[in-house]
């Protein structure tokens, strides 16, 4: 079915729009089910700090928007279709944590008002995200690489840091971070950061997985130096952020927040190199 917008004379696909839908309550479930099902995260909705979770929320607004950009619930052609996108999966995340949060019990008509808001919000970030990573990862038409825009430098990076922050959304709740940072010696903390920035250039450039780029005519060291590098230093200001966000670094002195971060960064660099893969 296809509709033709008269302001723009392009088409609408309906069904194309429905199917993407349909990807993106599947996304929304399966990338944010383990958050859902996480303690931390239920504990969070209600202790985390309400302008660190604000925060949270607003920023997510235009990291859907990007996404939405790139691979939205069906082809677009304007920034206003990217933010009916990022809205639409916003309401996802929103209306498949609730429902999960009830399912649950962990949602009841007892559960106080701060509490039941407070999870439902926090759940909603990851589910939103996933809704809209759902048309990436689950689309099966032929067509769907061809709607994607081209890549740019700057487009690179955000991708990097969307895929860092939703891989560490389910690290750094977790007390788990902390305790191994404080396990670690400097010299396990060096080669934690040498391993996160081998494993995330071999990601992409060296193992030759799908979506992997090739290096032909390019030196090594420039897709190091031009990619890797500045991936790496966004996976690690994300997990710094995110350990902020949910007081992981409250009361904590310079080193230990260091060497948080450089723990966290692990996942964070595999998420952005995985970004990198699929968006």
């Amino acid at each position: 079915m296809e509709d033709v917008d008269e302001a723009r004379g392009a088409p609408f696909h309906t069904t194309a729009f429905v199917t993407g839908l349909g990807r993106g309550i599947a996304g929304a479930l399966l990338f944010a089910l383990p958050m859902q099902m996480t303690m931390e995260m239920w504990d969070f909705g209600f202790a985390m700090d309400r302008f660190r979770l604000a925060l949270l929320l607003v920023i997510t607004v235009p990291l859907l928007v990007g996404i939405a950009h790139r691979i939205g619930f069906e082809k677009t052609f304007s920034w206003r279709e990217d933010i009916r996108d990022a809205m639409i999966a916003y309401a996802i995340g929103i209306l498949a944590s609730a429902m999960i949060l009830t399912l649950f019990k962990l949602l009841t008509p007892e559960t106080a008002e701060q509490d039941f808001l407070g999870k439902i919000a926090l759940q909603a970030v990851p589910a939103g995200i996933g809704a809209l990573l759902g048309r990436s990862q689950l689309g099966t038409d032929p067509d769907d690489a061809e709607d994607e825009p081209d890549s740019g430098y700057g487009a690179e990076l955000f991708m990097m840091a969307v895929g860092a922050l939703f891989l560490n959304l389910n690290m750094a709740p977790t007390e788990e971070m902390i305790l191994i940072s404080y396990k670690m010696t400097p010299w396990h903390a060096l080669a934690t950061i040498g391993l996160s920035i081998l494993v995330m250039h071999a990601f992409v450039y060296a193992v030759s997985f799908k979506g992997g780029h090739e290096l032909e005519g390019t030196p090594g060291w420039h897709a190091l130096i031009r990619f890797t590098l500045p991936g790496y230093v966004i996976a690690l200001l994300v997990s710094l952020y995110c350990l902020w966000s949910f007081g992981r670094l409250d009361g904590s002195g310079s080193m230990p927040a260091l060497m948080s971060t450089i723990v966290l960064g692990f996942p964070g660099a595999i998420g952005a190199a995985a970004a990198r893969l699929i968006l």
